[in-house]
């Protein structure tokens, strides 16, 4: 039974009927009839009478809805709705799948971005998030979350590959840019922990080494963890096999830094019919010059290119900035060396027991450990230390200060020199890209993880973190904020739990304050009106509490 409103119009006046209804069959057609007409109802009353008719199962809640509803704050839900549309645009929702694993994997992608932390603290911060009803999860705890990070390990290749036809369903990209940098580690554990070159100045921590290659608009498409020892070179060969065979790309273009590209490096990437952008190093420009291959004079503010064998271009260019930032820093060194042999001077003229060799040997050792040793030197005369300038040897020194030169095999028909220079310059990308996973928002370390496929698998996630930090950022560029400081006002809009009796019914989303309204719609982002209330309690396993000592 139901009330339908029927409306005629005549006089220019529009007359509304309200009649009560039901609907019954007839063999297999299904017809209705009117029981009652509702003479004199208005419009308030018909509607008041099709709410009970709805609800008559329940008609108990209507006669007392204003004891038997209540509302309540509910979860956080700003953020990580606005985070799961921005990953559905990026095709990382469908990278994923829609499984159990995929889901878990996107929440830790998720809160990464939000808060960054252990999976301890990614329980922790779902308990507190809309996380399961937007998601659609049931519940999980920690040691989920870490079996997950097995399953991403697993899967790396295959959602790597989803996310790259995502991004380039039609054409492959002419152009990768690839680097390495290390992050090290607080514990001793870790199965690919080793001692090597410290990218962050910790020489005495075992440490990883991370390889991220990205396509030429700097958008990262793949990440690997090698061994802490491993060499630059060694992780390129890798990057060449990843392209040819999972992109399936062709004639395509490598730029790396300096000491990446070596000769094995060329051959394989001959192999594929690629090419290469990088840079040599110092004493590989003093060797050209000594061949004359290169001439002092070509290095210039304006780029310069000198055609040598085999097809190998250079290109060659002074930095005037560079060149001045050296000389400043060999002036404070200079001047840190005069303030230490002054300062010896005043010991040894006030204790003149005091040794005249070990004040030597200690104003050695400062220059030794500035690596000034190639132009200042110390000498003594009777108990008086002196510092000793050589012009000819400083002069030779310098005269490469703001060098540096390019080296390619791309043919010039493809690429001019101005073209090589600008696209070597845009590994500052990558650069961008390891200084948001490692220090300033995501936070790669600490590594809370021990186990191989679990390092890897945090190294993805944090992967897939930047690629939502990145477009979040462009998003909000004209809203001159931080990404992390959006984040922080979008995890102020919480939903109203609505309950009916005690008993959660929905959440509603309430309009949001004009900070958040500006956040969400530069996001590109259109918030629900309801959420489903799932009632899913997540919990974590460990009890922070029971390992705290007692007071």
């Amino acid at each position: 039974m139901y009330v339908d409103t029927v409306s005629n119009k005549s006089s220019r006046k529009i007359h509304k009927r309200h009649l009560l209804r039901e609907s019954y069959r007839e063999g297999k057609k299904v017809k209705k009839r009117t029981v009652a007409y509702l003479k004199g109802a208005s419009e308030q009353e018909a509607k008041a009478i099709a709410l009970a008719l709805r609800h008559a199962d329940r008609l108990e809640d209507l006669g007392s809805i204003e004891e038997s509803v209540t509302t309540h704050q509910g979860l956080s839900v700003g953020a990580v709705w606005t985070l799961y549309q921005v990953a559905k645009e990026l095709g990382l929702v469908k990278a994923l799948g829609r499984s159990r694993e995929g889901k878990l994997a996107l929440w830790q992608v998720l809160a990464r971005v939000i808060q960054q932390g252990s999976r301890l603290s990614a329980v922790r911060l779902a308990g507190s998030q809309a996380a399961c009803d937007i998601l659609d999860l049931e519940g999980f705890d920690e040691e989920d979350l870490y079996e997950n990070l097995d399953w991403l390990c697993e899967n790396q290749e295959e959602i790597e590959n989803r996310l790259f036809k995502q991004l380039y369903p039609e054409g492959k990209p002419e152009l990768f840019l690839y680097d390495v940098t290390s992050t090290y580690l607080e514990g001793e554990c870790n199965e690919l922990a080793a001692f090597g070159y410290s990218r962050d100045k910790k020489p005495g921590k075992l440490q990883l080494v991370i390889g991220l290659l990205c396509d030429q608009d700097g958008r990262a498409l793949s990440i690997e963890v090698f061994e802490g020892n491993t060499q630059d070179p060694k992780t390129f060969i890798p990057q060449i096999r990843k392209v040819a065979e999972r992109f399936r790309c062709e004639g395509v273009t490598f730029v790396g830094d300096r000491g990446m590209i070596k000769s094995s490096q060329i051959e394989a990437l001959h192999e594929d019919h690629f090419h290469y952008i990088t840079a040599i190093t110092k004493p590989q420009i003093e060797a050209l010059l000594q061949q004359g291959v290169l001439q002092m004079g070509l290095f210039d503010e304006e780029v310069a290119e000198v055609l040598a064998l085999e097809g190998v271009r250079y290109v060659l260019r002074r930095n005037p900035l560079r060149a001045e930032e050296l000389r400043a820093t060999r002036n404070d060194k200079q001047q840190a060396i005069e303030r230490e042999v002054e300062k010896r001077n005043l010991y040894l003229a006030q204790h003149p027991r005091a040794s005249v060799q070990t004040a030597l040997e200690g104003v050695q050792e400062l220059i030794e450990r500035l690596r000034s040793s190639h132009w200042l030197s110390v000498g003594a005369s009777e108990r008086t230390l002196s510092l000793n300038l050589d012009t000819q040897a400083l002069q030779e020194h310098t005269q490469l200060d703001g060098c540096y030169v390019l080296k390619t095999d791309l043919p010039q028909a493809r690429a001019v020199k101005e073209v090589i220079h600008g696209r070597y310059k845009d590994l500052a990308m990558v650069e961008d890209a390891f200084r948001t996973c490692k220090t300033s928002h995501l936070e790669m370390r600490p590594v809370y993880v021990r186990l191989e496929t679990r390092t890897r698998g945090h190294a993805l996630v944090v992967m897939l973190a930047y690629g939502i930090v990145e477009e979040l950022q462009r998003r909000w560029q004209p809203l001159n904020l931080t990404v992390e400081e959006g984040i922080r006002q979008l995890t102020t809009l919480c939903a109203i739990e609505i309950r009916v009796n005690g008993v959660a019914r929905c959440q509603q989303v309430p309009v949001p304050n004009t900070t958040v309204g500006q956040l969400v719609s530069a996001a590109k982002v259109t918030l629900p009106r309801f959420l489903p209330h799932k009632g899913v309690n997540v919990a974590t396993k460990k009890k922070l509490q029971d390992e705290r000592l007692s007071p």
